[in-house]
């Protein structure tokens, strides 16, 4: 899926609307494509916001969106547990059954990350609101 047009880009193109042009001539000249151009040209006249549509899906939804404290009240308790472990006491006390790839999403969103060390093994970080930024 292609990302969305720059609200400068936009913007170019409502002035070129508002300068009386069509809405193919000035999606031409500004390199848009045919129908992109004509829905947009219908927006401003319309005077509709030319902002971009909000895409993919809303925060805080999803299967596991009500069980992310328990998630990690769990991962908090005990740095070291596996996915499968995290799937299995979810199951236990909540009867929710779980892919470990979906509660690896979950607990990135919540900000738990993890890292290789020297030695190859995964080192527990902190979440990411509370790391420190480095400076390279």
């Amino acid at each position: 899926m292609s990302s969305p047009l720059s609200l400068d880009l936009r913007n170019r193109f409502r002035k070129c609307i508002e300068s009386c042009m069509s809405g193919r001539e000035a999606g031409r000249q500004l390199m848009i494509s045919p129908a992109t151009a004509s829905r947009l040209a219908r927006k401003v006249r319309s005077g509709e916001s030319l902002a971009p549509a909000q895409t993919g899906r809303p925060v805080g939804t999803g299967k596991l969106a009500p069980y992310h404290n328990f998630l990690k009240e769990l991962v908090e308790q005990d740095g070291d547990i596996t996915l499968i472990e995290l799937s299995d006491a979810l199951f236990m006390a909540q009867g929710m059954r779980v892919h470990h790839t979906s509660i690896s999403k979950a607990l990135r969103r919540l900000g738990f990350t993890y890292k290789k060390n020297a030695a190859g093994s995964r080192a527990r970080q902190a979440p990411c609101s509370q790391r420190a930024s480095r400076v390279s």
